[in-house]
């Protein structure tokens, strides 16, 4: 559990890092309404936003470790916690200022995941039935199909369902690692879990970016936050056999909502770029800041 644990944490520091030093990568570019090649060549040579994006792909190399040796609602509530650490990043590498809401975050995260830590259990099953990972598959295709029906509205409503479908494909990611059949090249490429993991991300990569197209950014982010936490942590204890120590669940599911609501209350920088954390910050140009792509 020590090693998972560990790389949870790592991977959040990662994940909270990349998206601060990708944010300053991307305000060097210069402010364009649509990609082109220029633009994507001026973030290639930005330093900053090359090792953001290191720092997501190592990220996500570690949740996967995690993934695999850890209950779900355990790494689910780490890495979400991101937030936590993007809003300090923020105050140190782009002159954010937090908010008492935002100080109450970031305590409640750092409560609730040492409750957590303290409630959680051995994991449970890391392989599942046929017909789990055909689930899988076919949920990305639903999340697809839900996203074309909702980026013809506009909103915050709008915002907030794309932002559902965008945790919705995360927490597929999630799930698809976990019960990926990895003993050998052949038995990956043709479980459907490895193609749910594939289509799961970019959908949920799709998905947030046209919700935050259509609303605020906490409409989307915390709609996303609820979905991808909660979602896996629920199949990983029903199907998977996740579960609290003998004794700790109250400590376990307490932590997980305290966690959970800490990273909701800090949803704003879920996008760090898509509004500004503070108007008055001194390093803040809201006439050259392009959008950061999500975790």
């Amino acid at each position: 559990m020590l090693l998972g644990l560990t790389t949870a944490l790592v991977a959040t520091v990662c994940f909270g890092f990349g998206a601060v030093f990708q944010a300053r990568g991307a305000r060097s570019a210069p402010r364009a309404d649509r990609v082109r090649a220029g633009l994507l060549a001026a973030l290639v040579r930005s330093w900053q936003f090359i090792a953001g994006t290191l720092l997501d792909i190592v990220g996500f190399a570690l949740s996967i470790v995690a993934l695999r040796t850890l209950p779900l609602f355990l790494v689910q509530a780490v890495t979400n916690s991101s937030l936590a650490v993007t809003a300090l990043a923020a105050v140190w590498l782009l002159g954010a200022r937090l908010r008492r809401g935002d100080l109450a975050g970031i305590l409640a995260v750092v409560v609730g995941l040492t409750l957590l830590a303290l409630g959680s259990g051995r994991p449970g099953r890391d392989h599942a039935g046929p017909a789990f990972h055909w689930a899988l598959l076919a949920t990305t295709a639903v999340i697809l199909l839900a996203t074309l029906v909702l980026v013809r509205r506009a909103g915050n409503a709008a915002a907030a369902g794309l932002g559902l479908l965008a945790g919705a494909g995360f927490g597929v990611t999630s799930l698809a690692v976990r019960v990926l059949d990895v003993s050998g090249p052949v038995a990956v490429l043709t479980d459907p879990a490895a193609y749910a993991l594939a289509v799961g991300g970019l959908g949920g990569y799709l998905a947030y970016a046209l919700a935050l197209q259509r609303g605020t950014v906490t409409a989307a982010t915390a709609a996303g936050t609820v979905t991808e936490t909660f979602g896996p942590a629920l199949v990983g204890v029903a199907v998977l056999g996740d579960a609290a120590r003998p004794g700790f669940e109250w400590c376990a599911l307490t932590g997980f909502a305290v966690a959970v609501g800490g990273t909701f209350a800090l949803s704003r920088f879920g996008e760090l770029e898509g509004e500004p954390a503070e108007p008055s910050a001194p390093h803040r140009d809201a006439e050259s800041e392009p959008a950061v792509p999500p975790r």
